[in-house]
């Protein structure tokens, strides 16, 4: 894998990075405004709150995930381990890791994993 590709890479997976956590702390913002408003209202409002806390909790996880995956991405791209899949060894191809930069594993092992997880 050449170097401008590896810079390329590290430049996507850092902006993702910073909008990833750019999300979580206007998440951790709204989290914080409907904590202080759950005991005003009437039983509406305290419902629709509940809906809105987990709808945020759910994708705080989800965001939390992406974090640790891009983090794990930049670590292999420092460690020289990046764009090789952890299951077969195989280079993972450029058209793979430009979609979704924090593969992990071939379009092979993947499938075979998620056949074997359902």
């Amino acid at each position: 894998m050449d170097q401008t590709f590896l810079d390329e890479m590290k430049t996507k997976l850092t902006e993702q990075r910073t909008t990833i956590l750019a999300s979580l702390e206007d998440q951790a913002e709204d989290m914080k405004g409907l904590v202080k408003t759950v005991d005003s209202g009437d039983d509406a409002d305290v419902a629709s709150d509940v809906i809105d806390r987990a709808l945020l909790t759910a994708l705080g996880t989800q965001d939390a995930k992406r974090l640790q995956q891009i983090d794990n991405a930049l670590d292999r791209i420092k460690q020289g381990k990046y764009g090789h899949c952890v299951k077969c060894g195989k280079e993972i191809p450029q058209e793979r890791l430009e979609v979704l930069p924090f593969a992990l594993m071939c379009v092979n092992c993947a499938s075979a994993e998620e056949r074997r997880n359902r």
